[in-house]
């Protein structure tokens, strides 16, 4: 059996970010991080841009949190394409899939999210790819190469970058989205409808329809819709959402339908084991209520806590404005504040074909959030500190 003082669960930037502040107040206590990825911790955000990058080589380089070294320097055992397969809290032990058993101290679980695949047929046929992985955006490099109709199933985020990315590097991209607009559960409509129009005036037209089914003997030839149109398609991405990976801990106290749930410190009722990232329900003290966040911004705010307070010798709440960013051709967005429910009213400042703009969403009398579009960090910054005042009790 193998001791540890720390072990840190998902090899994601969550993790890496764990141990990275565990470090600053803790150099001596023995650490593992377990990964089932073969890659080093890295950034998903930067997947797009860096893998899909023309013509530099040294471009995959920039999605890594650290270099091998680092890990080597700062004494953390790592452990890629290794699973947790059992985990044991009274005994605080983890069975590792090579057989292998660690008893720890102290846990923080960091297992991230797992692509969302759709209950239809066809769903396992080839040429049909679901994006999530640093392997599956190299998957997906080769296989573009000679394509000519490429549609991506989905309207949120990673539909619009994949749609963005790869229309930049010349190829015919279609998304085929269940609502009429982009981003529609986010936005106030005249502006989802300026950023559909926004994404066909650059070659990305918007299928307004619902996926029913693939069709192919063994790759992929037709997509199916609801309505019963067939579409005759060369390679389909899937980018439909996510889900919170917590199968290890499904039946335990530590799983619940929606995350894993921790309180302000990020600490679950079983002391000394933490959670981040997209698993971690956490209480929310700006808005109120519990929220889990999907979001890199958050998750590397909230491991840098609980690196913190897995030691015990800084223990900090997290309290943080619910925040994320995204860039599509020459448009970068920043979503500041909780877009959970469609705004009742709603302001613009600026003029959307003309950026930078602003938009203010409020329930009520109350701003709830505000997306940014090509505007400074610091007026980024502004627009929390503007939120957080409209929510001070």
């Amino acid at each position: 059996m193998i001791q540890r003082d720390y072990l840190i669960v998902g090899a994601g930037i969550g993790g890496a970010t764990v141990c990275e502040s565990l470090r600053e107040y803790d150099p001596k206590g023995s650490v593992t991080l377990v990964g089932y990825e073969s890659a080093l911790p890295y950034h998903r955000s930067r997947l797009f841009s860096s893998v899909l990058a023309k013509g530099d080589p040294k471009a995959l380089s920039n999605i890594y949190c650290h270099p091998p070294e680092w890990y080597v320097k700062n004494k953390i055992e790592l452990r890629l394409e290794t699973l947790v397969t059992q985990f044991n809290i009274g005994r605080r032990i983890a069975v590792l899939n090579t057989g292998q058993v660690i008893e720890f101290r102290k846990c923080c679980l960091a297992m991230g999210s797992r692509v969302r695949r759709p209950q239809v047929a066809g769903a396992n046929l080839g040429k049909i790819l679901y994006l999530r992985s640093l392997r599956d955006l190299l998957a997906l490099k080769e296989m573009i190469v000679g394509e000519k109709n490429i549609f991506i199933i989905g309207g949120g985020f990673i539909a619009a970058e994949a749609a963005a990315a790869l229309r930049t590097l010349g190829l015919k991209v279609t998304l085929l989205c269940s609502q009429p607009a982009l981003w529609q559960q986010w936005l106030d409509p005249e502006t989802a409808r300026w950023l559909t129009e926004f994404f066909a005036a650059k070659g990305v037209p918007l299928l307004h329809a619902t996926l029913n089914g693939f069709e192919g003997k063994t790759v992929l030839r037709n997509i199916q819709t609801k309505s019963g149109d067939r579409i005759a398609a060369e390679l389909a991405i899937v980018a439909g959402g996510v889900e919170p990976n917590l199968g290890l801990v499904a039946n335990t106290p530590l799983g619940s339908p929606n995350g894993t749930p921790v309180n302000d410190y990020l600490e679950t009722d079983e002391k000394g084991i933490f959670a981040v990232g997209d698993i971690a329900l956490y209480p929310d003290a700006i808005f109120g209520g519990v929220r889990r966040s999907e979001h890199c911004e958050i998750t590397l705010e909230q491991a840098r806590v609980a690196g913190a307070n897995l030691t015990g010798k800084k223990r900090q709440r997290f309290k943080a404005l619910p925040h994320n960013s995204c860039t599509v051709f020459n448009l970068r967005f920043d979503f500041v504040g909780d877009f959970s429910q469609a705004p009742v009213r709603y302001e613009i400042q600026g003029d959307r074909d003309k950026p930078p703009f602003t938009a203010r969403y409020f329930q009520g009398p109350k701003l709830m959030g505000m997306l940014l579009c090509n505007s400074s960090p610091e007026a980024v910054e502004n627009a929390k500190a503007e939120v957080i005042l409209a929510h001070k009790h």
